[in-house]
């Protein structure tokens, strides 16, 4: 039988502010950017495709600028919060983690723009910024009392 931690979570911390996380963000990060110059869209789509993925790159990037400068002083790669105020207002009053989803709008533009190979590791980045934001929220919940309110109100994870 496996022991839940005592947050009742199976998430594990990887680190006292969640420094694995990142370093496993990282990694797919890598592996999204080589994986983008192996193999190619097949000709016919490649024009549409390039069009289409390089819209989402300036889009998602957009929108991580714009929601890490809503956090200001809080904004870190590390899941464990700073305890700043809570921000749930602008881009954070349609979605909990609005960088996550700017990252993987420029992750799924690359991989559109670039080569189908490219997918698999915006996949797997998809998986891994779902588990790192559900133990972020853990975090967020224990560090603000509002918080519970909040994700009620604001049901959307990445994108509003």
């Amino acid at each position: 039988m496996t022991r839940r931690p005592a947050n009742g979570s199976r998430l594990p911390a990887l680190g006292s502010r969640g420094e694995g996380w990142v370093v496993l963000q990282f990694g797919l990060f890598a592996a999204l950017a080589v994986c983008g110059f192996v193999g190619e869209w097949p000709g016919g789509a490649r024009g549409w495709l390039l069009v289409v993925g390089l819209l989402l790159v300036v889009a998602g990037g957009a929108l991580a600028v714009i929601a890490g400068a809503r956090l200001g002083r809080s904004l870190t790669p590390l899941p464990r919060p700073r305890g700043d105020a809570l921000r749930d207002t602008g881009v954070y009053a349609r979605a909990r983690h609005p960088i996550y989803g700017g990252v993987l709008l420029v992750a799924l533009g690359w991989s559109l723009a670039r080569s189908p190979w490219a997918l698999v590791p915006a996949g797997a980045l998809w998986l891994l910024l779902r588990l790192k934001s559900e133990r972020e929220e853990l975090w967020l919940a224990e560090c603000y009392p509002g918080y519970a309110a909040y994700r009620a109100r604001v049901p959307r994870r990445f994108l509003g």
